[in-house]
């Protein structure tokens, strides 16, 4: 019988796992690279611009890997990831607490953190020191925003990434079946993090800059990817937070998760803190968008 399981998005059979046996073993000197990037060449595994998904393919080895499927060759230098993972020294950013009004620190600054940029050492130390989850390295399709005053001063820190691969009052409330979301899955992004600092004290900050975000972040995102997002996904820990500030910027409380991670498919782990699920749609029909393959959409953009 033929075994199949998704990973990283893609259904793989014995055929697929036969072939990684095969590459292992008529190229015993490749590293992971190499290996990576043969498969995707091999599958056509490409993003909407036509690059490889080099690191969803290691994404998908590693995987493979824990599962006892197949075995890797060593790595051949340390993993990148604990680098940029490293809690760097926090950058000055102003002696004082910032109280003011919202408008006299408007006009905000909105802008895409660009990789190894002085906003990029920036974002990561604000997270890792400020946020009570800290920050890691994010995998796949992300964008990173921070903002600032009209002084330059910087007010808030905001990521998006990967959306939860399944969730399912989110599913009902998208009209999502298993194959439905398998196949739009990438047409969602998650705001994981969301961070204004602690000596940052403005009323309506939080909610504003949620408004602004959601202006440009499908245009910024097919400036990325090659493709848009139709709608936004965020989780708020109940046991720490309301949700106010989703709720004042017209976020939809759509119901709440189990408590249960992806990894306890079988619900044998203890149950982790259950959390509140929002959702922000980007078009006017975003469940036909997000039910309809990428080619045949053209969604109206929502006039925030």
């Amino acid at each position: 019988m033929t075994e199949v399981m998704v990973l990283q998005g893609r259904t793989l059979t014995d055929t697929d796992i036969e072939l990684i046996r095969a590459l292992l073993a008529a190229h015993p000197a490749w590293g992971r690279t190499p290996l990576s990037e043969e498969l995707c060449r091999r599958w056509n595994w490409r993003n909407a611009q036509g690059r490889l998904k080099d690191m969803a393919a290691r994404t998908l080895l590693l995987k493979l890997e824990r599962t006892g499927h197949i075995r890797l060759p060593p790595r051949q230098r340390p993993s990148s990831n604990g680098l940029r993972n490293g809690r760097e020294p926090l950058a000055p950013v102003g002696p004082e607490a910032i109280r003011d009004a919202l408008r006299d620190l408007r006009p905000l600054s909105v802008s895409v953190v660009a990789p190894r940029s002085d906003d990029l050492r920036l974002f990561n130390s604000l997270l890792a020191h400020e946020h009570y989850l800290g920050h890691r390295n994010t995998v796949g399709e992300n964008l990173r925003y921070l903002v600032r005053d009209r002084q330059g001063r910087p007010l808030a820190c905001v990521l998006f990434g990967s959306a939860a691969w399944t969730c399912s009052d989110r599913d009902d409330f998208l009209g999502w079946d298993r194959a439905t979301r398998e196949r739009n899955l990438q047409r969602l992004t998650n705001n994981t993090r969301f961070l204004i600092p602690g000596w940052v004290q403005v009323p309506l900050l939080a909610s504003h800059v949620l408004g602004l975000i959601a202006r440009r972040i499908r245009s910024d995102w097919q400036a990325k990817y090659g493709h848009p997002v139709h709608a936004l996904e965020t989780f708020v820990d109940r046991s720490r937070f309301h949700g106010t500030c989703y709720r004042a910027a017209n976020w939809l409380k759509v119901g709440q998760t189990t408590g249960r991670t992806r990894n306890d498919r079988a619900h044998r782990g203890p149950l982790s803190t259950v959390k509140d699920i929002y959702v922000y749609p980007l078009v006017r029909d975003f469940r036909r968008a997000l039910c309809t393959p990428a080619a045949d959409t053209q969604s109206e953009a929502i006039a925030c």
